[in-house]
C-alpha cells in the first residue's frame, strides 16, 4: 500500500522547494526572481500520473515541451519546457522510518529539493542533457550531488550533516535509492 505524506509532512516538503530556491539562487549567483522564471512544479505521489511514479528514487524529474501549433502565430506563444518534479512519498518516508532516529523529514527535504532545482537549473541552461545515455546520467548524478553537498554548506548542522552522510561514498544508508532519477 502506498504511504503519501500527511497534512503535517506536506508542509515540510512545500518550505523545503521555497528554501531550496534561495539557497540554489545564492550558490548559483542568479539575480532576484530569476529561478521563478523556470518552468517547474513539484507533485507528491497522490497528484502522479502513472507515468510519473518511479521505484527506488526520492524524486522522478519529468520533462515536458510545449510547442506551437503549426501554423500558429509567432506571437501567440513561444515554445517552452516544462519540469515536474515527483515526488515518491512513499519512498522518502520508508527512508525516513528506516533510518529512524536519525534521518529527519525536513533535512532529507531540502537536499532533495536542492538537488532536483539544480539538475532542472543545469537542464535550462544546457549544461545538462535532459536525454543523455545512461554513462552521462551517471556522471551529472555525481555533479549534482557535489554541487548539493556545496549548496548546502549554509543550512549544515547536525541533522543536515547526518543527510549528506549517508550520500556520502563513505556511508551508504539510502544505497538503494538515488534522488534524481531524471
Amino acid at each position: 500500500m502506498a504511504r503519501f505524506f500527511n497534512e503535517a509532512q506536506l508542509p515540510l516538503a512545500t518550505g523545503a522547494f521555497a528554501d531550496a530556491e534561495k539557497l540554489v539562487s545564492g550558490y548559483f549567483r542568479l539575480e532576484e526572481g530569476e529561478f521563478k522564471k523556470t518552468r517547474y512544479d513539484v507533485k507528491t505521489l497522490a497528484y502522479l500520473d502513472e507515468h510519473e511514479i518511479k521505484d527506488g528514487a526520492f524524486a522522478h524529474l519529468c520533462k515536458y515541451s510545449y510547442e506551437r501549433p503549426e501554423g500558429e502565430a509567432q506571437s501567440a506563444g513561444e515554445d517552452f519546457d516544462f519540469y515536474r518534479v515527483c515526488l515518491q512519498d512513499n519512498i522518502i518516508l520508508n527512508a525516513v522510518q528506516r533510518a529512524n532516529p536519525f534521518i529527519k523529514l525536513s533535512p532529507l527535504m531540502l537536499y532533495i529539493a536542492v538537488h532536483e532545482l539544480i539538475h532542472v537549473l543545469r537542464f535550462e541552461n544546457g549544461e545538462s542533457d535532459f536525454h543523455a545515455p545512461v554513462e552521462e546520467k551517471e556522471k551529472e548524478e555525481t555533479i549534482v550531488h557535489n554541487l548539493t553537498k556545496n549548496t548546502l554548506q549554509v543550512a549544515k548542522h547536525k541533522e543536515m550533516d547526518l543527510v549528506l552522510e549517508c550520500f556520502s561514498n563513505n556511508f551508504k544508508i539510502f544505497d538503494t535509492y538515488s534522488c534524481g532519477g531524471f
